[in-house]
């Protein structure tokens, strides 16, 4: 054992390597081989991605901070107040370099004519223009406060953008003013001059600061944009004698709202006395202020790419998911799938297969039942329409709705409406758990006999994300699967979890478990002398007892491959620990969302896909399903395709021991594997596999 490392090296945290992931979202932004407009698109990705890591995560850490300010994770042994220094730190550098790269995508982007600008670049007539604009469009639709013993200081709402001034009386006493810059009024204002320059209405806002406040002078002035904690626990803030589940998630969904500010952005720096006295309003502290050169919320970057799809060489080249080979259009879906295991893959391959096979089911005279978890969906979703569509031709359709599922809540709760006043029964999920498989069950009856057709897959049954996201949708007749899922919606239907299975991984009893024996069974393999193989594709890895089987498989002599879009607490290449394990992180065109297990060498290998990745709250806290890939011909194309992604020299970056990750060296041709499987869904498209 190497004496110059400890076990504690091979851990990472958690919300640090979230930020790692981040900062990849960023390269991408910054990386000249991605088209202009895709890169704009990044920058936005990264700020609405952290956004949602300070709802979420950060506030989480606030929470545990204010419950028990000395318990520690269990990987880096931080407390939650180390931790959020760590991340305000971290995050300080991350911003000044997003300013940097949004700052010249906003360069180049000036070099085709749109520009984004201020005052001091307009001609009179332009800016006599927008005070005329600024006093009889928006004027009307704003509500300034200043703040005052008789005014108290407004809510300010999630996420909006705010303009705030300081205030001189005549009398030389000092007041707040605030403008609420969020309303109904075009945010990206154009030009009388030239219709591809435009002022950001809250910019327009801030500067007639002086006609709203007009009695008074005023002394500084700046954007804030307020960030709050969204982490509620819905199973603590239920109450027990809530007689109806909707109503109380709605109610939850309204307190989140109101939760405290974890942060905040501003456009322009201000006197201290004003931060101290706007922080002491808000309860945040000086460190929690993040200074931004750049527009607060670059939500409207979807305006200035419509501008410019004339010039095709700044997108991406379209790309639509095709016919999966496995598929024949003259066939029925559930014959097709009685006769063979068909597997597609998202986005390369088209959803429209598994639509049919809903759509299918529903006019079927032999199906019995279709059983489904809901997770994510579709604003308009074909999904929900199927099964409404079933439950009106008379079948018995049930639907569990996860209401839980964050930030769709409101979404889920309007579909499990509809569901239920077309004939659906719904089933809003267990205590304490999520409901985060994706299973549908078709159960048939024909001739006596009764048959299932089971779809299981790693993504949401969301068209939209279908195009967006790598997934893997399995739809398979095999007995011994379909009995097992509908032991798996029996369970759910009784408020209670599988205690065993033999077929599938079901969490939270019977997937971490077993994937821990597995990979137990591989190191005694490796003890023996022989070859012996673990491999994963996860969105994220950060389950302890996972980690710790893979650092002892390492050691044993195990070969381990992962490929972990996200994060990832496993530190690779650390001697004496993880020599034999290589982390690598895709970020792309594409989200990487698939997961995928594998133990074993070829002779014996074991592949699953699943809706699970290998953290606690996937492997302990929800109910996750895996399938094992039974059919040969299915389990190689997934370990074929796992392979291409390992070689992956051009979207790939690969963990060093020191915890940093750099971009795959190019040996000879480069490689994107996203590119390659799009290739392969085209050259594929008209032949016909079976």
């Amino acid at each position: 054992m190497n004496e110059n490392y400890e076990l504690r090296d091979c851990f990472r945290n958690r919300e640090l390597s979230w930020l790692q992931f981040n900062e990849r979202v960023l390269e991408e932004a910054a990386d000249t081989s991605v088209p202009l407009c895709e890169r704009l698109n990044f920058a936005s990705i990264f700020m609405s991605n952290l956004d949602e890591f300070f709802m979420v995560r950060v506030g989480t850490l606030h929470d545990q901070m204010l419950i028990d300010a000395e318990e520690r994770e269990n990987k880096t042994n931080m407390t939650s107040k180390e931790q959020i220094a760590a991340i305000l730190k971290r995050t300080n550098e991350l911003m000044r370099r997003k300013d940097d790269v949004y700052e010249g995508i906003m360069s180049e982007i000036g070099r085709y004519g749109i520009e984004l600008i201020n005052f001091a670049s307009l001609s009179d007539e332009d800016a006599q223009y927008l005070r005329k604009y600024f006093i009889n469009e928006i004027m009307p639709l704003i509500s300034p406060q200043v703040i005052g013993k008789r005014q108290p200081f407004p809510f300010l709402q999630n996420q909006r953008i705010y303009a705030l001034v300081s205030l001189e009386t005549k009398n030389m006493n000092a007041k707040l003013g605030i403008v609420p810059c969020s309303g109904v009024f075009d945010r990206l204002i154009p030009l009388p001059s030239d219709k591809n320059r435009f002022m950001l209405a809250e910019e327009l806002i801030l500067h007639f600061a002086s006609e709203i406040f007009d009695r008074y002078k005023i002394t500084s002035k700046t954007l804030v944009r307020i960030i709050r904690n969204a982490d509620i626990d819905a199973d603590e803030a239920i109450d027990e004698e809530a007689t109806d589940y909707r109503d109380a998630m709605e109610d939850i969904i309204r307190k989140r709202k109101k939760l405290c500010p974890i942060r905040m952005d501003i456009t322009r720096d201000i006197p201290a006395s004003v931060r101290k006295s706007f922080c002491a309003h808000l309860g945040l502290s000086d460190k929690e202020i993040f200074l931004s050169r750049t527009p607060l919320d670059l939500s409207f970057v979807s305006g200035i790419q419509d501008k410019l799809r004339s010039h095709k060489e700044l997108f991406y080249k379209p790309l639509t998911p095709q016919k999966s080979p496995l598929v024949d259009d003259n066939q029925s879906m559930i014959s097709q799938i009685t006769k063979h295991d068909i597997l597609l893959s998202y986005p390369y391959e088209s959803m429209k297969p598994f639509l049919r096979l809903l759509r299918e089911a529903g006019e079927d005279e032999n199906v019995v039942s279709i059983k489904m978890t809901l997770y994510r969906v579709a604003r308009y979703s074909q999904v929900i329409e199927a099964l409404i569509n079933a439950a009106e031709n008379g079948k018995e359709v049930v639907v569990l709705v996860e209401l839980k599922a964050r930030f769709d809540e409101e979404n889920n709760i309007e579909w499990s409406r509809r569901l239920e006043s077309a004939g659906c029964r719904i089933i809003y999920g267990l205590d304490r758990l999520k409901v985060h498989s994706k299973l549908c069950l078709i159960t048939r009856k024909e001739d006596n006999r009764i048959g299932y057709i089971t779809q299981i897959g790693t993504g949401n049954y969301n068209e939209k994300t279908a195009k967006l996201y790598t997934d893997y949708s399995l739809m398979t007749a095999s007995v011994e699967i379909g009995m097992e899922a509908g032991q798996v919606f029996n369970e759910l239907a009784m408020g209670q979890v599988m205690e065993h299975t033999e077929h599938l991984l079901v969490a939270p009893k019977c997937l971490q478990n077993k994937v821990l024996d597995m990979i137990d069974d591989e190191i005694g393999f490796a003890k023996l002398g022989e070859s012996a193989y673990v491999g994963a594709k996860l969105n994220s890895l950060t389950d302890r007892a996972i980690i710790k089987k893979l650092i002892e498989a390492s050691q044993a002599g195990v070969k381990v491959e992962l490929i972990v879009r996200g994060i990832c607490c496993l530190v690779p290449g650390i001697p004496g620990y993880t020599d034999n394990i290589k982390v690598i992180s895709i970020v792309g065109r594409f989200l990487e969302h698939s997961r995928v297990y594998i133990f074993g060498t070829a002779e014996r290998e074991k592949v699953y896909i699943s809706s699970a990745d290998f953290m606690t709250r996937n492997t302990l806290k929800r109910v996750e399903v895996a399938v094992p890939i039974y059919d040969e011909m299915t389990r190689i194309r997934i370990t074929e395709m796992f392979s291409i992604m390992l070689q992956d020299n051009v979207k790939a970056r690969i963990q060093g021991s020191d915890g940093i990750y750099r971009r795959q060296k190019t040996d000879g041709e480069p490689l994107n594997s996203q590119e390659y499987f799009y290739a392969q869904a085209y050259e594929n498209a008209n032949r016909k596999l079976i």
